[in-house]
């Protein structure tokens, strides 16, 4: 297994604007990376680009010493070693589990018992080997994503690329499948990139998060990492639910807590640095700022707050007990991020 590589990637289908520009990632040897942008970003013009459904138009693309594509040549897909998961499970209707996840293997003309025990370990890895004789339409959703997933595997690929597989099922089937992404990537130890809209879903899912903007990479981290200390206002409104304030704060301290917070909220000044606020550092009560609860929205085990501040900037926050829409509270900020 080696690295992928991404050297200042770019796509540019002659619009005006280019699709994806000086895009520059490696992703590390059994990684899960996810591509996490709104639509529109160039995420999947990315996914396509490494695996060569697209040419690059600047830049290249390396699997380790191998160069896979740069704007004067590209491998065919077929020659890559990767495979892909697309958001239809693209499965033949007429062919039994087994056929469908051994596909791939009778195209290179692997037969016999090496072909039968490929076959059996990749349905063992998703847990499908009581449903080889079962035809697509038998399955389940979640059983059906679960064969893509296998006849990927059978494989063994170097790369495995996952466009949107999650975006055509239910929020139960969702977390379901998150599950078996998780534990099929434990289990194979495949390098995989994953290309979402949902936050949630690359948070939950991946060991590195990489966001796009407008055909630009803003920044890749860990999960936890790029949550709590997120680059730029576009990667701190995408990652998570918080409010972005704008605040006059001194020193060049990034993590700020109350007691500057507090000074800040009261100056009259509007001008300054944007500070990234999430609702789980706000508590309602206390001596805090106070606020005016804009609306209230029930969540099951708690309720999700938007506060209105005196100069008219907008915190968000949780709150275990019940506050009405319209009422005056005081709102404590235990950390912020300057962004």
């Amino acid at each position: 297994m080696a690295r992928l590589i991404l050297n200042q990637l770019g796509k540019d289908f002659g619009t005006g604007r280019a699709a994806v520009n000086g895009f520059s990632l490696e992703v590390r040897e059994g990684g899960f990376l996810a591509l996490l942008g709104p639509s529109g970003c160039g995420k999947t013009t990315v996914l396509r680009m490494i695996a060569g459904f697209e040419t690059p138009s600047d830049g290249s693309i390396h699997l380790g010493e191998r160069l896979l594509a740069d704007a004067a040549q590209s491998l065919p897909p077929e020659k890559r070693n990767m495979a892909m998961v697309f958001q239809s499970y693209a499965l033949w209707p007429h062919m039994s589990v087994a056929d469908n996840v051994g596909y791939p293997l009778k195209v290179r003309g692997l037969s016999g018992e090496a072909y039968r025990a490929k076959v059996r370990e990749a349905l063992g890895t998703v847990r499908l080997a009581d449903y080889a004789e079962r035809r697509p339409a038998d399955l389940s959703g979640g059983q059906r994503q679960r064969v893509a997933l296998a006849r990927c595997l059978v494989t063994s690929p170097d790369v495995v690329l996952l466009d949107e597989p999650l975006a055509n099922l239910d929020r139960h089937l969702k977390q379901e499948m998150e599950e078996t992404f998780r534990e099929f990537h434990q289990r194979s130890g495949a390098t995989m990139i994953y290309v979402t809209h949902d936050q949630s879903e690359a948070m939950a899912l991946a060991t590195d998060v990489a966001v796009m903007s407008e055909g630009r990479l803003l920044q890749v981290a860990p999960p936890a990492e790029i949550y709590a200390r997120p680059e730029g206002r576009i990667v701190g409104g995408l990652i998570g639910r918080g409010a972005i304030l704008t605040l006059q704060v001194m020193g060049s301290e990034r993590q700020l807590e109350w007691d500057v917070l507090q000074d800040a909220l009261q100056a009259a000044k509007t001008d300054g640095a944007d500070i990234l606020v999430r609702p789980e550092d706000v508590i309602i009560g206390g001596e805090g700022a106070p606020a005016i609860v804009e609306s209230v929205l029930f969540e099951g085990e708690r309720y999700a707050v938007k506060l209105i501040l005196g100069k008219g900037q907008t915190l968000r926050a949780y709150s275990r007990g019940v506050v009405e829409a319209g009422e005056t509270v005081h709102a404590v900020i235990r950390a912020g991020w300057r962004l």
